[in-house]
């Protein structure tokens, strides 16, 4: 009985043991699901930047107001945007922008969620940001200055300038991220924003022959005019395509029309977060601040950037 007593007891110690030393490493294995390297944590960081404009900017000209009001903790304490307010747009226009403001809100939350993220850049949403860039797609000057606010149609093209830069970005971090964390977020992120892009060109297609007032130029060539412009300043050939474009360019060589812009195969072309910056800065150049981020951008791949000297022209 004695012996019997002792095998029980030794079984039962054997069995404990063993439990413990099994649960710390099914623990850990539960943990390494949501483990993240930092390769994966400055490419999900990095669209931060876009996220905040594109939150500020639909935000201000659907409702008046910006991540101040509407989710002040998501801003971590960064600085309000330079020149944003509230755009004269009609029901429907003013409807579906207000929509992407909260998704974008959205945005800002899954990222975060999921890393830890940095504190709003300073933005300069004002009329004469968005000014610059169209007078730098028509390498004149527009008169009177484009204003972004003044109705739907503005607020259109100037919607055009950003949400499908940050979807390129999508694309190019897709293929670079190594947890599935990581590509489920990037997914779901990019599959939103490609959806903004797309509704922004096909209200814009829907204008593509009237003429934006009072500078007498058809939507059509205001999209080719920006696209143009982000395809220079992005330095990598072409990744950007207006809403009408010449039919052996669009989809098979069959359609001039171009709601979505592809490549050859219709696949989203790719950006790197340089090129990004060439194109948002609005100068060419990752490594010299400008355009809607006076200050640069922020995260350890906008501030790499920045810490390399810029070479002298």
């Amino acid at each position: 009985m004695a012996g019997c007593g002792m095998s029980i007891r030794a079984i039962v110690v054997s069995f404990l043991v063993a439990l413990q030393l099994l649960t710390p490493c099914t623990a850990s294995v539960r943990r390494a699901d949501r483990l993240i390297p930092q390769s994966d944590v400055d490419l999900l960081e990095f669209p931060l930047n876009l996220e905040y404009l594109e939150a500020e900017f639909f935000l201000f000209g659907s409702v008046g107001y910006g991540l101040d009001k509407v989710a002040p903790y998501l801003t971590m304490g960064g600085p309000s945007p330079i020149g944003a307010k509230m755009a004269n747009l009609g029901p429907f226009i003013k409807d579906i922008i207000m929509q992407f403001a909260y998704q974008e809100v959205g945005h800002l939350r899954a990222i975060k969620d999921t890393v830890k993220g940095f504190p709003r850049p300073l933005l300069n949403l004002s009329s004469e940001s968005f000014a610059k860039v169209m007078d730098r797609a028509f390498d004149s000057k527009l008169n009177p200055p484009f204003d972004p606010y003044a109705n739907d149609l503005n607020f259109l093209l100037a919607s055009y300038i950003v949400p499908y830069v940050g979807l390129t970005g999508y694309v190019g971090a897709n293929p670079k991220l190594k947890s599935a964390t990581s590509k489920r977020l990037v997914a779901g992120l990019l599959g939103v924003e490609s959806g903004q892009d797309a509704v922004i060109r096909t209200l814009l297609y829907e204008r593509a022959a009237k003429r934006v007032e009072p500078y007498g130029v058809t939507v059509a060539e205001f999209t080719q005019r920006i696209s143009e412009l982000r395809n220079k300043l992005g330095r990598a050939g072409v990744k950007d395509e207006g809403i009408v474009v010449p039919k052996d360019k669009g989809a098979e060589g069959k359609v001039s029309g171009n709601v979505l812009a592809g490549n050859e195969y219709s696949i989203s072309y790719a950006r790197t977060p340089e090129e990004i910056l060439r194109i948002v800065y609005g100068g060419g150049n990752e490594r010299v601040p400008g355009g809607f981020y006076p200050k640069g951008a922020d995260g350890n791949i906008a501030k790499a950037n920045l810490a390399i000297m810029a070479p002298t022209e």
